[in-house]
């Protein structure tokens, strides 16, 4: 492919932010490193002009483009499939404003998470979506709509998106959305670019919806004697009007890896599942919510109820919980999955995934957010070589989609679907429903230069075509 590198120097000047030859693998893959691609410029834009004049020059000359935020995607939607340029935002990373009066912070999509979060707790407010990668970057969260453990109360990424600035694949730069809190004038832009991986639009600004900082919050962990009286407990929880902000579940032989990895214990070691709940809010309504479950939990089935008031034993659960993935990752190469069931179905998928695990003596390590039916899923490889490894896991991966869908699931809650979910996604998903996502698509970048080939993007190929 036949980049002319006097155009990309013309647009950005700074030599720095231009690479020609020899990128970093890191560029040409995802967080886990084993999908690769290949390109022939890595380009660092500064500005939303900056976007506009590359993709500009990409559309005219019909040049691949794959837009990509801090790199900690998990399912190979920044890997550059078809070569061409790798637009890293990176270096679009300002907070730009706190709107006090109307509950917004304006931000470039290169911003991180966890600064972000910092910034606005600073000021005494609260930006509650919380995936599990805080260094994750604003315009990637909000691609792919990601969740996290708040969701069961606060909702997910596309519930604190007010507005966008964004650039087409022929340059064109659009304002989507506002700081106003309803709006009814026309389609909803913003929402189609939410969620949508890069393949309709580049991010170039973010208008984001923020709360008042909660007074306190307090995490409680409930241990049960099996996966089944928790799960159970869960539903009665939801349906007790406590509004908790987290319903965690994992189980025990789960956590023993967790325990081993980062040198810390639960209590409780007899118990044969986890709940970890937590509440935020007025610390009168807190209490009240702590208490209530207590009595709840305990007359059905709870092992114990333990209050984590000590700062250094909260610290220890959550790091634990937080170090799953991992503490797999220390000790063999898996393959993460996050798949979303009717939440009254998790126990049931659960329950399948732990017999299919013994059917066919592969590991697979399966915590998540039970609180809205968000299971996240290690599949384990162990000493299987290469042609073993792949064969057993496309097998059981298929079962795993057909019983997620036969209970009413979805391929993704939160990961998105890139290039690795895509033949489940595309089996399953309805050819009228694609139909329209791909002529979507065609609107908006006609010559399928934004990320093509990831999630929903068909072409004309077959399923088996598809990487």
């Amino acid at each position: 492919m036949n980049i002319d590198k006097n155009a990309l120097c013309s647009i950005i000047q700074d030599p720095k932010r231009l690479v020609f030859e020899h990128i970093e693998p890191r560029f040409l893959s995802d967080t886990l490193g084993r999908l690769t691609g290949n390109a022939e410029a890595l380009v660092f834009p500064a500005s939303a002009g900056e976007v506009s004049k590359i993709l500009r020059y990409a559309h005219e000359n019909r040049i691949p483009v794959t837009p990509r935020g801090a790199g900690t995607n998990l399912v190979g939607s920044t890997v550059p499939v078809e070569g061409g340029i790798i637009l890293d935002l990176s270096r679009l990373n300002r907070i730009l404003e706190l709107d006090k009066d109307t509950f917004t912070a304006t931000a470039e999509p290169g911003v991180l998470l966890q600064d972000f979060q910092a910034f606005v707790e600073r000021e005494g407010f609260f930006y509650p979506p919380d995936p599990g990668e805080k260094a994750s970057s604003l315009g990637g969260n909000i691609s792919t709509n990601a969740g996290g453990m708040r969701a069961v109360k606060y909702g997910v990424t596309r519930d604190y998106v007010r507005g966008l600035e964004i650039v087409l694949a022929d340059g064109t730069i659009l304002q989507v959305g506002s700081k106003n809190v309803k709006d009814a004038s026309g389609l909803s832009l913003k929402n189609l670019i939410i969620g949508s991986e890069g393949t309709l639009a580049v991010i170039t600004k973010c208008i984001l919806k923020v709360i008042p900082k909660p007074e306190t919050s307090v995490s409680v962990l409930v241990p049960f004697p099996d996966l089944r009286i928790g799960m159970e407990n869960v539903l009665s929880i939801l349906r007790a009007n406590v509004n908790p902000t987290a319903v965690e579940f994992v189980e025990r032989k789960v956590i023993s890896l967790g325990e081993e990895f980062m040198e810390f214990r639960y209590p409780r070691p007899d118990a044969g599942s986890y709940i970890l709940l937590t509440f935020d809010g007025r610390k009168a309504e807190v209490d009240s919510s702590i208490e209530q479950v207590k009595r709840l939990v305990t007359e059905h089935g709870a092992l114990d109820y333990v209050v984590l008031t000590d700062p250094d034993l909260a610290a220890g659960i959550w790091k634990v919980r937080g170090a799953l993935v991992n503490a797999v990752e220390a000790v063999s190469e898996q393959e993460p999955v996050d798949i979303v069931v009717p939440i009254d179905k998790s126990h049931i998928f659960i329950q399948y995934i732990n017999e299919l695990e013994r059917d066919t003596s592969m590991q697979m390590v399966s915590f998540g957010h039970a609180g809205d039916g968000n299971v996240h899923l290690c599949v384990v490889r162990g000493n299987r070589d290469e042609e073993r490894w792949q064969k057993e896991l496309k097998k059981n991966m298929e079962k795993i989609y057909k019983k997620a869908y036969e209970l009413g699931g979805l391929t993704s809650g939160e990961h998105g679907i890139g290039i690795s979910k895509r033949p489940y996604f595309l089996t399953e998903t309805a050819g009228e429903n694609l139909l329209v996502m791909n002529r979507i698509k065609d609107a908006l970048d006609p010559l399928h230069i934004l990320n093509n080939r990831k999630s929903y993007i068909t072409e004309g190929e077959s399923n088996a075509e598809i990487i």
